[in-house]
């Protein structure tokens, strides 16, 4: 059954009122930083409701603020948007096309006595903005109009200093919505655009510039997150004095906040610039980017933005969903190979030292089209460190001096000796098999506890692995006791590097971007950055509960 939420509802409406209205949405993304797992909700939303109602999505960079945007940035996010799915076709805007038009805007509302040019500093505008028992004064709100039509132009050729002048709109000055009580709709700005350059010194305020420029590109429903509530009688009044045909209808959701994860796209900048991660897409960070070099998957993204659901108040998302999502779509579709993270070598006495075995195994279980390979068997292997103990805690069904355990798909076999160092390493261990198992009938009926992966000796290769883990220890790192910061709760334990890990030869082969589940180790994409690394993606256990 297809989902359905508010948004669709109040479309609905719209819809039973004028059947012939062609639903055309947008996503209007600020250039100045990659898009994150906060984004890619609006993102779903903003495509995902135009291709329900078989309708239009237009992609618009908002650059109407030049600080920090970059082109970098702009590619980015088109790479991120279509790695997920979608497509803007040959609507891609800047807000920055419309700079011109909104100019023109600005200059018929001052001569219609609807803005003016305003000289309060922001000291004086902050104390001058009354509260909810006083209105907001400006001893300029009378300003005549020819006065603000000249001053507005000069602001425009740049004669005047950033601060001097704003232009405001003449709305409301007792309103008890503050966003109401004469806005800033223009201030001036003397930085480079990273597409006009220095052509313009004056730039509109996002909630002047962006009713405008949906009204322009025909969008009927301007679908945002839920700050904006407040800021939509402005729209309104925006739309109702811009005089434009477009009449577009703001809708609200709730923003998607994520356990473990910060979405300030000024702090993940930080983190950046600080050299406290490896760039915008380090595995570790929730930018898009990220979450695919670490070997997230599209449809897996897309599946936890349809079951966190659209709601209309703000909730946070616990991260295991995301994990959870991530599971369920790589267990049905990535290979399984055999990895050694901490090889520990094993002698199996009394197999021949020149004979090599293969025995057969499903390169995915829940894949029959997926196939099988052959896993060579040969005396010296290795196997996991973890799974070969000493001195073993209760119920340890792995190896242990004179336990049996089974090797995976193979032999039964015995461990008769574990061999340390001065240091008390295990640097080997001695076994003995059980011939009659066989590799190629490893259910023959004998009842052994544990199970343990292994890799010959003369049939594996070596490459790095990251694991990685969350980057905050707090789940929610947005609630800081006083006098301290994100950085205080930076986890240390959020990537180890390990070298030297042992692969399956058939690894040798893969590309980067490739995932596989490392049997009974977790799933691991090869690095897109680094040669010869595979990335942790998420662990085999799976500890959320699905509701």
């Amino acid at each position: 059954m297809e989902s359905s939420n508010f948004i669709h509802d109040f479309i609905n409406e719209d819809l039973a009122k004028n059947p012939d209205l062609k639903i055309h949405t947008r996503f209007p993304p600020e250039p100045n930083g990659y898009l994150h797992i906060g984004h890619c909700k609006a993102l779903v939303i903003d495509f995902g409701t135009a291709k329900k109602y078989g309708g239009i999505c237009n992609l618009r960079m908002d650059d109407t603020n030049p600080a920090k945007e970059d082109t970098e940035f702009v590619e980015a996010i088109q790479e991120d948007i279509h790695w997920l799915g979608f497509d803007w076709d040959d609507r891609f805007f800047y807000g920055s096309d419309y700079f011109e038009k909104t100019y023109e805007i600005a200059v018929r509302l001052i001569k219609e006595g609807l803005a003016y040019v305003c000289e309060l500093t922001a000291e004086q505008f902050r104390e001058y903005r009354g509260d909810t028992s006083h209105p907001a004064v400006s001893p300029y709100r009378d300003r005549p109009i020819e006065e603000s039509l000249d001053l507005f132009a000069r602001m425009r050729n740049g004669e005047f200093p950033e601060g001097k002048y704003t232009l405001r709109a003449k709305i409301d000055l007792a309103s008890g919505n503050f966003n109401m009580r004469d806005p800033v709709l223009y201030r001036i700005r003397y930085i480079d655009h990273h597409r006009q350059g220095t052509k313009w010194c004056i730039f509109p305020m996002y909630d002047f510039a962006h009713p405008i420029q949906d009204a322009i590109e025909g969008i009927t429903h301007s679908l945002c997150s839920l700050e904006y509530e407040d800021h939509r009688p402005l729209y309104n009044w925006v739309v109702e004095h811009a005089g434009l045909e477009g009449k577009p209808r703001q809708i609200e959701f709730a923003r998607l906040n994520v356990t473990y994860t910060v979405m300030s796209k000024r702090y993940l900048r930080s983190l950046v610039e600080g050299g406290l991660v490896d760039g915008w897409d380090d595995p570790r960070m929730p930018t898009l980017c990220g979450l695919r070099r670490r070997g997230f998957t599209a449809n897996a993204i897309l599946d936890f933005c349809e079951r966190i659901g659209v709601a209309k108040s703000n909730s946070t998302v616990d991260i295991e969903l995301l994990e959870h999502c991530v599971r369920e779509d790589l267990n049905m579709t990535s290979q399984r190979r055999i990895a050694v993270l901490d090889p520990v070598k094993v002698t199996v006495t009394n197999y021949p030292e020149d004979k090599v075995e293969y025995f057969t195994v499903s390169n995915n279980p829940n894949d029959e089209a997926a196939g099988s390979r052959q896993v060579p068997f040969t005396r010296e292997l290795y196997v996991d460190r973890e799974d070969v103990s000493i001195d073993p805690p209760p119920k340890y069904f792995r190896m242990k001096e004179g336990a049996e355990v089974r090797l995976m798909g193979a032999y039964i076999v015995k461990c008769d000796k574990i061999i340390t160092d001065e240091n008390g390493k295990i640097t080997e261990v001695l076994c003995t098999a059980d011939l009659q198992s066989g590799c190629n009938n490893p259910f023959d009926g004998r009842k052994i506890k544990g199970t343990i992966h292994w890799l010959s000796k003369d049939h594996c290769i070596k490459a790095d692995v990251m694991l990685y883990n969350r980057l905050f220890t707090t789940p929610d790192p947005s609630d800081l006791p006083d006098g301290k910061t994100y950085n205080d709760y930076l986890n240390p334990d959020s990537l180890q590097k390990l070298q030297g890990c042992l692969m399956e030869e058939s690894l040798k082969d893969a590309k980067p971007g490739d995932k596989f589940q490392f049997v009974r180790t977790g799933y691991f994409c090869l690095d897109t950055k680094l040669p010869n690394t595979f990335n942790r993606v998420v662990t085999l256990k799976d500890s959320y509960k699905v509701k």
